[in-house]
């Protein structure tokens, strides 16, 4: 991040704060302990990357490989609540579950 206010690592920070906020149960920012590590972290590492010998892009790669571990994660909870086995399943729950209608369902007008 060679810059804050550059518009990819700002783009990158609010996407990685939302998903912190969305895998916190306190939905205050200030509140959240990794919330006021990555601020901290942008903040350092605001006006250069090369303070630690660092690849010009590193922090910014490494802020965008946390987002998207966090936003895959989310996801993928999200698709195993929807879709875990709930036991035997009917045929036209099935058919509504794909997209699909049974054939002797009226067709909709």
């Amino acid at each position: 991040m060679t810059l804050i206010k550059s518009k990819p690592a700002l783009v990158t920070l609010r996407g990685l704060l939302s998903e912190i906020r969305k895998h916190s149960s306190s939905k205050v920012l200030k509140e959240n302990q990794m919330a006021r590590y990555v601020l901290d972290q942008y903040r350092k590492y605001q006006t250069t990357d090369q303070q630690l010998c660092k690849a010009i892009d590193e922090m910014h790669f490494r802020a965008r490989t946390y987002y998207n571990y966090l936003n895959s994660s989310r996801m993928s909870k999200e698709i195993n609540k929807e879709y875990r086995g709930k036991g035997e399943r009917s045929v036209e729950e099935t058919a509504r579950m794909v997209g699909f209608k049974l054939p002797h369902d009226p067709k909709p007008k």
